[in-house]
């Protein structure tokens, strides 16, 4: 049987023209255009909100380090007793081994079982007073690299509530026992912090160091924060600078209060000012700054005066 095979009728084909290529082409880019905001605005919200629950957690420790001490806050950071590193008395336990005279933050995570340190640095290794978090949980999406435990991304309230530091054989403020906290509810206890940073114009501020010392640069010194308004009496983070929050999430800061709840405020809201190049205002001017958010006892009071 003979079978006829015919072909089939080719099909009719239609390429873009250039003016309709053109065409998608703008379609995708404003598309592209109207999302990116979009999806920056979510990428900056889901960091916002992981460095808040960090900050929330071990806030959590703040009061359980107060349980487990006799009602005494934890200090800003330990006092430096004499004798240095062979001092036994200088070495705090952390949760999985002694740091040197650790920070607020470092004392603080144990009591929620989070360590900032694979290994607490021992008197033996060079960077025994001054190393690296380990800990992701300790580290700001935002400022992930501020990992040093000086130069750090969150800051204490120190001069309220605990400032170890010594003249004239007397601490600054240590201990304070959290019974003298009056509005728990409106009493920072840490917040993302900037250093010494604050001190200087924007124009003027460098970028971060680890393991530096530069005032200009953002994260030095920042494991404290001072108070919006200081006198000439108190004492300061840096001195003759001075420390301040850093606005990093959508110009606004995280912030944790001695309640256990945290909140996104603005800088205003916290009581700073900044002067028109963006220095903190430096000044003791109560209608300028204002420390009622700090002070413990929901008004504007000085900050403790160094020891005479």
């Amino acid at each position: 049987m003979l079978y006829s095979q015919t072909s089939p009728s080719p099909r009719s084909r239609r390429a873009f023209t250039l003016i309709e290529l053109l065409v998608v082409i703008a379609v995708i880019a404003l598309l592209i255009a109207i999302l990116l905001p979009a999806l920056g605005k979510a990428k900056d919200s889901g960091r916002q909100t992981v460095c808040l629950t960090q900050l929330k957690q071990l806030q959590l420790g703040w009061d359980l380090y107060a349980d487990a001490n006799q009602d005494a806050i934890v200090p800003g950071r330990a006092p430096d007793l004499p004798g240095g590193k062979s001092n036994a008395a200088n070495w705090y336990e952390i949760g999985n081994g002694k740091k040197f005279r650790p920070t607020w933050i470092s004392r603080m995570g144990q009591y929620v079982g989070i360590y900032p340190f694979a290994e607490p640095a021992d008197a033996s290794r060079a960077d025994y007073n001054r190393q690296d978090y380990d800990n992701k949980f300790f580290q700001c999406p935002v400022a992930a690299d501020w990992k040093d435990e000086r130069n750090h991304c969150y800051g204490y309230n120190y001069l309220f509530l605990g400032n170890s530091r010594v003249t004239n054989s007397k601490f600054h403020n240590f201990p304070v026992r959290r019974a003298k906290v009056q509005t728990f509810d409106r009493t920072v206890v840490a917040a993302d912090s900037m250093g010494t940073a604050a001190s200087f114009a924007e124009s003027d501020r460098t970028q971060y160091e680890n393991d530096g010392r530069t005032e200009t640069a953002y994260g030095n010194e920042a494991f404290s924060i001072d108070p919006p308004r200081l006198t000439a009496e108190s004492d300061r983070a840096s001195f003759p600078v001075r420390n301040a929050p850093h606005a990093r999430h959508s110009k606004k800061v995280n912030v944790t209060f001695a309640d256990s709840h945290a909140k996104v405020l603005s800088l205003d809201e916290l009581g700073y000012a900044m002067e028109p190049d963006g220095r903190f205002v430096d000044a003791d001017d109560k209608t300028r700054v204002n420390n009622s958010l700090f002070s413990g006892t929901g008004v504007d009071d000085d900050p403790p005066p160094i020891p005479n």
